[in-house]
Formats: structure tokens, sequence, C-alpha cells
């Protein structure tokens, strides 16, 4: 694989740490700024309100740069974005901060997804997009562990420097390995626009929104889950954040093989997966060692959806994928606050922790069926094709 694969990575790495880490050092905040623990949970969903907001702005800003160009202007917000954060004084300064850094998210992905894709030959396309994306794992993994170990240890102000240096490594490896593509010739703006047109793109969107929001419903709700109902202790939640972490990874590397060999067939199993693995979690989540086992499990097939959700909604906008792509990043953020909105809805009205994991399998399994769904447009829509050809090529055919 290219070099330039690992520069979309660390990219990747830098944005998927500041998305996460804020939740481990919550109290931190709250006792610096004398806000709420809530009030400091806001951080988080400022973030995910300004990825859904940025992800279709900033490709459009950008619609007729050349992606390289893009993906260095959007790596240099960033590190403003996470710099503002490091000094900030006051809370509302802190959350412009957040802001700031979101707006990059889902266009880095986005353009980055299709850069990553024209990095490799056309059997390979997912498979490279989920290698950009094990930036993403691994600061699950690593990145959002170790930032808020050295939060806790050395102020919060710290975690937010050191993602501030990674972002300058990012740029830096960007604009070194990152061979350059030529803006789009596909007419700009209102060609991006034009592809939102086509029912498959939304289609394509809803499958993102649905099948990962069933990830989140049920994740968003892990810690309690696991001390609650599961019997672990606190300091056991952190290894076993660590072990989903690790399951996402391979999860990644697995979604983007099996999409580059059959695309929708994988998304069928891996969504039906999702479903049947969160309705058991609903079981296994009662005991430690079957929850354990469960949990990268899950963290495997729900990071596998990943890489041929995106490549879907890529292959449906043909022509203009940028601002569909990055639409799909948005759409992965919606599905996070659905989940979590309404797995929070169920253990609010006293359906218990595990009451997350039936509605996580519910929404991945509505998922599932819009990919069927799109998958009998897709035959329906060749059948169509077929049919004028076959038509012509029989000697009873009229001229």
């Amino acid at each position: 694989m290219p070099l330039a694969l690992l520069a979309l990575a660390l990219g990747a790495f830098g944005i998927g740490t500041t998305e996460f880490v804020i939740v481990g050092l919550l109290p931190e905040l709250s006792a610096d700024f004398s806000v709420s623990v809530p009030s400091a949970g806001m951080l988080v969903t400022g973030y995910a309100l300004g990825v859904v907001a940025g992800a279709p702005l900033m490709t459009a800003l950008g619609s007729r740069l050349p992606r390289k160009t893009m993906l260095v202007l959007l790596m240099g917000v960033f590190i403003a974005g996470n710099l503002l954060c490091a000094l900030a004084p006051t809370y509302a300064l802190l959350m412009t901060g957040r802001l700031v850094a979101a707006l990059t998210h889902g266009a880095f992905f986005g353009i980055g997804s299709v850069v990553a894709a024209n990095l490799v030959a056309p059997a390979r396309k997912a498979s490279a997009i989920a290698l950009m994306f094990i930036g993403l794992t691994v600061a699950n993994v690593i990145g959002v562990p170790l930032g808020t170990l050295l939060g806790q240890n050395f102020g919060w102000r710290s975690t937010f420097w050191a993602v501030t240096a990674f972002g300058v490594v990012g740029i830096l490896g960007i604009i070194a390995l990152v061979p350059p593509q030529p803006q789009d010739n596909s007419g700009g703006i209102r060609s991006e626009l034009a592809v939102f047109r086509r029912p498959q793109v939304w289609l394509a969107l809803g499958m993102t929104t649905l099948g990962f929001g069933g990830v989140f419903a049920s994740f968003t709700y892990l810690a309690p889950m696991m001390t609650d109902v599961a019997g672990f202790s606190s300091g056991a939640v952190a290894w076993l954040l660590v072990l989903f972490g690790v399951g996402l990874c391979a999860g990644n590397l697995i979604g983007g093989k099996v999409a580059d060999r059959a695309l929708m067939p994988s998304l069928y199993v891996i969504l039906a997966l999702l479903a049947l693995v969160l309705a058991a979690f609903v079981f296994t989540a009662r005991a430690p060692v079957p929850a354990a086992i469960t949990i990268a499990v899950f963290g495997a097939v729900g990071f596998a959806t990943v890489p041929p959700l995106q490549m879907r909604v890529m292959q449906k906008a043909e022509g203009a994928p940028a601002l569909a792509s990055a639409a799909n990043i948005a759409a992965f953020n919606l599905g996070n606050a659905l989940g979590a909105w309404l797995g929070g809805l169920a253990v609010t009205h006293g359906l218990g922790y595990t009451a997350p994991n039936w509605i996580g399998a519910v929404l991945a399994a509505s998922g599932l069926a819009l990919a069927v769904l799109s998958g009998r447009l897709d035959r329906r829509t060749a059948r169509r094709t077929r049919e004028p050809e076959d038509a012509s090529s029989t000697p009873y055919a009229t001229v």
C-alpha cells in the first residue's frame, strides 16, 4: 500500500483522538471551569454537531480546490481549533475551539476516502479506505487512553497541546507523502449536490445512520453495563475499552477486505451479524467472561461496517463523490447521536443497562433492511439495462 495512506492515517489518528479523549477529561474540565459534569459533557455533543454541520459545508467550500490542498487546509484548521482549546481561558472559548476542530472532521474523512481510493487499483479501494480509518481505530486503542492519562497527570491542557503537535505531524506527512490530485472536473458544487437526487445515495446514508446508530446505542452505556450488570470493577472498564478497540482495528481491516470482494453481500452479512451480536449481548452482559468476549466481537463487527458503508456511498455518488462521502461521515455521527439518545431513553425509563443492546439490534436490523432494499434496486436497474440489449440481439427485433 502507498505511504500516502500512512499520512492519511496519521491525520485520522489525531482527529479521532481529539473527538473521544474529552470523555475521559470531563471531571477535570468540570472542576477547572466550575461547571457541572453534564455541562462539560456538552463538549462531546457540540463536537458531534460540528461534524454534522461541517462535513457538507467544508467540502462544498473546497469543491474547486485540489484534494491535497484541501486536506492540508483542513489539517491547518484542525491544528488551530486544538490550539484554541489548549489556550482557552473560558468554557465558551473551549467550546469554540472544539467546534472549529469538528468542522474539519467530516470533510477530512470524506475527501480522504476519495484520495485513498484513488491511490490504489479499483479492486483494493475499500481496503485503502480501511487503512486510512485504521488511524481512527488506533486512536481509540492508544490515543484516547494516553491522552486521558496525560490530562489527568499534567492537566487537561497538556492533552490538547499533544493533539496539536500530532496535528502538525499529520499535516507535514500529507505535504510530504500524498501525491497531488487534480481538482474535480465534475462541475463544482452543483454537480456534487446533484448526486443527492439519487435515491440510492440516500439509502446508503440511511444504512450508515441506522447501522452505526446500533453500535453507539450499546457502546455509549458500556461502562455502567459492565460495572452494574456484568460485575466488573470500575478500574477494569479501561481494559475492556482496549479490548473493544482491538476488535475495532481487526474489524476495520476485515471489513475493507470483504467489501473489495463483494460489497453488498458483505454489508448484508456484517449488518446481520451486528444485529445478532447486540441481541446476544443482552444475555452475555450478565457474566464477566461472556461479556468480555462479546465486547471484542462487538468491536470487530461494529467497525467492520465502516469501509463497506463508506464505499457504498462513494459508489452510488460516482462522478461527484467528495460531498456525498463527507455527508456519510456526518451520517455516522448522526447515528452516534441517535443511538445514544434512544439508548438513554431506555435507561431513563427504567429498562436497565442491557436495554440499549436491544435498541442497537433493532437499529442494525433496520440498516440491514435498507441494504436489502438498495440491493433489490440494483438488481432491478441491472435487469432494465439488460432487457433492451437482449431485445436488440434477437433476430426478431424491430428496427
